[in-house]
């Protein structure tokens, strides 16, 4: 009577390497789920949203192009200089053509951006300049806790 033979199961490997910190990219690690503005948005707007989310809005085209930023930094001085929020409008105050990165820069070199600018956060955009993501100072720091290199 023929037996039947046990089918070899290959084990996997475990790959719980961490990852190497010097090689991670922007994409691993920024924030993908960006709140946006547009020229004809509010100051009190963007104000609220940076309440919920970041310190710092990107302003988009209808098309998602990054256009600028505007910054806690940005309506504070609005404020300073007498304006109501709701009077202004993000064209009015933002940064326009802000320092952003694309997904493919590694976090060595965004270690240096942020080093040589006084930059807190960082939009990341494609090659089309569509916005695809904002990356944070500590967005690195978690990344660079996460790979164990403490």
């Amino acid at each position: 009577m023929p037996t039947k033979k046990k089918a070899k199961t290959k084990k996997k490997a475990r790959t719980d390497r961490k990852k190497d910190f010097g090689e991670m990219t922007a994409k691993q690690v920024m924030q993908k789920m960006v709140q946006s503005a547009h020229l004809k948005t509010k100051g009190d707007v963007i104000a609220s949203l940076m309440i919920e989310g970041f310190g710092a809005v990107p302003v988009v085209d209808a098309k998602d192009r990054l256009l600028g930023i505007v910054s806690e930094h940005d309506l504070l001085a609005a404020l300073d200089d007498g304006h109501k929020l709701g009077a202004v409008t993000a064209a009015d105050i933002m940064t326009y053509n802000p320092y952003s990165i694309h997904p493919e820069t590694i976090l060595p070199t965004l270690i240096h951006v942020f080093r040589a600018s006084d930059l807190i956060r960082v939009p990341v955009v494609d090659a089309k300049d569509k916005l695809v993501g904002i990356i944070a100072r500590r967005d690195v720091l978690r990344a660079y806790l996460a790979a164990g290199r403490a």
